[in-house]
């Protein structure tokens, strides 16, 4: 038999790991098994996805589901059925385990789900057809909910548990994994039981040993991955186990990989901290979930946090400037109106994150969250993701607001690109929400939402709502230097907004100054060999309106935000030749 585990990504650059891990088990398991992997994407055609699948003729097709795909993997199994009559269709995933039941009874075209974890039960239910040639004696295995011959529906009890070590590491080459998330688990569970996570079903938490860990790491660092992006839901609720991984990345850094983990901030001790201090910048990044900051949301979700601690910590690693930070805020949590919202995103605001995740809470199928509805008056979308439309304390209004201001902290905070315009322009505003929100009312009421902009645009737009706020000529003027630093951080742009002041009286000045730099590159190392017309096209010199000349070094890059490095200086008279000197003034932004 044929069989064939297929995955619908929300993008190209992920990767599915439970179905990698799902054949790996099973084909160490069972070698004389036939089984394919097949990734697509929500960006595929149906019938694109349908004829693939149609031409690799399988016998048997798991398909992997999730929230972002449940949907597409139901439509294309009805159009499956049809072209693939004989061919037996499973799923498996958080999106059916807890309904299996009801799913079988809505959708006849499918034989069975594999509930809950699913490495020893899918290669149970191969091993089951491989013996018969259907599915015969399926009563012996655990953690399915299936069809019998006689169309009756059956669910079997759960499956046992592996040990984290049985679970087979499924990386052999990284041939189909270029430029995508290379994914990897060191322990499975969490330990808090947050209601509006599925991870808080199963509180036992199973870590991987360290030494298989290290070694599996070790196969990472040498093919100098990217990224490795580690899907523990706490990473570091098991001190030793944090300290041993990271030790090994330290002193085994490549100089290129990056390590991304989700962690609880507020469980940091102090050699944790010392450690984050001394590691190469950009050798991990963090993602911490605050949600709230309203004591009674907390304790009604269920969640164990100090925020104390947490702001403390996250204020330590941010003096580091070597680890970006990503934390994480949800909309729509019981006692959580939308005063008490905004405040939260302003606690949260103030810690300095790399990034602000405004994310609306969604009623996941068995959560905690989702026995709760009735008592606080929550509605959520019918479809999936289940998002949330309103609460007794968030009315549907407030939602769109805080829709609108999250895709105001996406563009002008998240992106990285204005980030000193956003420091200066916060000061004219109560609270950075306020800034926010006034920002998605003036994108509203102008018609910008509804057009996709470039990023020369959304300076100017941004100058614009300056504009309208700003009176004074001096201000307008440190607002508009404020925004060039910001856009020729990220790159030499050729084209200029509107609000630029004009060069060419500054042509000779800069010139100038890259024929002496090109004689002495007293300020910019790396460009050796280079003369200074290539000079002048491969970094950027800009007069600011405070008088000040900007020197962007693009070849000596922030590791962390990727902003070009600037250097301030000021003009002062030669003594000798009446020559303008450039005077060092300092770093503006310094790698």
């Amino acid at each position: 038999m044929k069989f064939l585990l297929a995955a619908i990504n929300a993008k190209y650059i992920h990767s599915n790991p439970g179905i990698y891990s799902l054949m790996t088990f099973a084909k160490k398991q069972l070698p004389e098994a036939e089984i394919e992997i097949g990734e697509y994407t929500i960006n595929h055609q149906m019938e694109q996805i349908l004829q693939n699948i149609y031409r690799k003729k399988p016998d048997f097709v798991g398909f992997s589901c999730y929230i972002w795909n449940i949907s597409y993997v139901l439509a294309l199994t009805e159009d499956l059925h049809k072209v693939l009559p004989d061919t037996e269709i499973w799923l498996g995933g958080p999106e059916v385990s807890y309904d299996a039941v009801q799913v079988l009874k809505q959708r006849p075209e499918i034989r069975g789900i594999m509930r809950g974890e699913g490495e020893l039960t899918f290669s149970e239910v191969v091993s089951a057809y491989m013996e018969y040639g259907k599915l015969k004696n399926a009563g012996k295995v655990c953690g399915i909910t299936f069809r019998d011959e006689e169309g009756n529906i059956c669910e079997n009890p759960p499956q046992r548990l592996l040990s984290m070590d049985e679970i087979p590491f499924y990386y052999k080459e990284m041939e189909g994994f270029e430029n995508r998330i290379v994914y990897y688990e060191s322990s499975r569970g969490c330990p808090f039981s947050c209601s509006y996570c599925l991870s808080s079903i199963d509180k036992s938490v199973r870590f991987r040993s360290l030494e298989l860990v290290k070694k599996e790491l070790e196969f990472f660092l040498e093919h100098r991955v990217p990224q490795v992006k580690f899907v523990d839901r706490t990473f570091n609720c098991k001190r030793e186990h944090t300290l041993g991984i990271w030790r090994y990345i330290m002193e085994h850094d490549n100089g290129i990989t990056n390590f991304h983990f989700e962690v609880s901030a507020d469980l940091f001790d102090e050699e944790e901290l010392e450690l984050i201090g001394r590691m190469r910048p950009g050798l991990i990044q963090l993602e911490i979930g605050v949600q709230s900051v309203n004591p009674d949301t907390i304790t009604e979700i269920r969640r164990k946090m100090d925020l104390d601690k947490l702001a403390a910590a996250v204020a330590r690693v941010h003096g580091y400037k070597n680890t970006h930070q990503h934390l994480d805020l949800i909309a729509g949590l019981p006692y959580e109106d939308l005063t008490s919202f905004l405040h939260s995103f302003d606690a949260v605001f103030r810690m300095e994150p790399d990034q602000l995740q405004l994310g609306f809470l969604k009623v996941l199928k068995g959560s905690f969250m989702s026995e709760k509805t009735e008592d606080y008056g929550l509605l959520y979308r019918a479809e999936p993701p289940y998002e949330v439309l309103s609460t007794r304390w968030l009315s549907y209004g407030d939602v769109i607001r805080l829709k609108a201001m999250e895709a105001m902290v996406e563009i002008y905070y998240n992106s990285g690109q204005f980030a000193n315009t956003i420091r200066q322009l916060e000061k004219e505003f109560p609270s950075p929400s306020a800034m926010f929100l006034a920002l998605a009312v003036y994108d509203e009421e102008n018609g910008f939402s509804e057009i996709s902009h470039s990023r020369l645009a959304r300076y100017e737009l941004l100058y614009r709502f300056i504009c309208g706020r700003v009176t004074k000529k001096e201000e307008l003027s440190a607002y508009r230097d404020c925004l060039m630093l910001d856009l020729y951080l990220r790159e030499n742009i050729k084209s200029r907004p509107s609000f630029a002041g004009d060069p060419s009286p500054f042509k000779e000045l800069i010139r100038d100054f890259f024929i002496r730099e090109a004689k002495a590159f007293r300020w910019l190392s790396g460009y050796e060999g280079c003369d200074s017309r290539q000079l002048s096209k491969m970094a950027h010199l800009e007069v600011m309106e405070d008088g000040s000349l900007l020197l962007f070094d693009y070849k000596n890059r922030d590791p962390l935000s990727y902003n070009a490095r600037a250097i301030r200086f000021l003009l002062k008279k030669g003594d000798e030749d009446g020559k303008e000197e450039f005077c060092y003034d300092g770093f503006v932004c310094s790698n």
